[in-house]
C-alpha cells in the first residue's frame, strides 16, 4: 500500500514540487502507467500501459538542470526532466542527469543533450566529468591530470584548455562532481 500526504499531492498538482524519482516509479507501478504518462509527457491511452512501461528494474533519475559546455555556469539543482537508466547501471552508484548548454564539447556532445553522470569525487585522465569551479559554477570537460594540477579540456578546438594548479584547485576551489557515463542526444 502507498501512503502519500495530501499536501504533497496538492503541491504536485500545482507544479510547486515534483515527486521524487522513487515516488514516480512506485506511482507508475501502482497505476499501471509509464512515468512519462504521470509527468504528462506521454498522453497515450493507459489501456496499453503494459507495452509502454519502463523496462523491468529500470530506475528513473532526475535531470537537475543545465551544465555548461563552454564557460562555467551557475550549478542548478532544479529538476527539469527525468531519464531512465537500467538496474545494472543504477547498482553501480548514485546517478543524475544534466542538460548541456553551450558548444565547447561539440561535435560529440551538443547543446540540449543530456549527460548521465555517476556521482564521484575523482576520475581518471581522459574521462569526461562534471566539474564545479568556484564552488557554484559547473562545466563538462575532459580531464587531464598532471603533476602540477589538472586541465579541463574541451572537444571543440574553438575553446581553450583551462589549467588549474594544485594550489588553485584548493583555493578556487575546483571539485569533480562526477563522471559522465552516458550521453543522450536530443533532436
Amino acid at each position: 500500500m502507498l501512503f502519500v500526504n495530501q499536501t504533497a499531492v496538492s503541491q504536485w498538482e500545482r507544479g510547486a514540487t515534483v515527486p521524487s524519482s522513487q515516488m514516480l516509479s512506485r506511482l507508475s507501478e501502482l497505476y499501471g502507467v509509464t512515468i512519462n504518462y504521470l509527468l504528462g509527457t506521454d498522453l497515450k491511452d493507459t489501456d496499453h500501459a503494459e507495452t509502454e512501461a519502463p523496462a523491468a528494474g529500470g530506475v528513473v533519475i532526475p535531470v537537475l538542470g543545465d551544465v555548461a559546455a563552454g564557460i562555467p555556469i551557475d550549478a542548478i539543482e532544479n529538476i527539469v526532466d527525468y531519464e531512465e537508466i537500467d538496474q545494472a547501471m543504477a547498482a553501480t552508484g548514485e546517478f543524475f542527469g544534466l542538460r548541456v548548454k553551450g558548444s565547447s564539447m561539440e561535435p560529440r556532445i551538443r547543446e540540449g543533450d543530456v549527460v548521465i553522470v555517476r556521482k564521484q569525487e575523482d576520475v581518471n585522465t581522459g574521462d569526461t566529468a562534471v566539474v564545479l569551479v568556484n564552488g557554484d559554477s559547473a562545466t563538462v570537460k575532459r580531464i587531464k591530470k598532471e603533476p602540477g594540477g589538472i586541465s579541463l579540456i574541451p572537444n571543440n578546438p574553438a575553446y581553450d584548455v583551462k589549467f588549474y594548479s594544485n594550489a588553485e584547485i584548493i583555493t578556487t576551489p575546483v571539485t569533480i562532481i562526477g563522471r559522465v557515463v552516458e550521453l543522450r542526444g536530443k533532436f
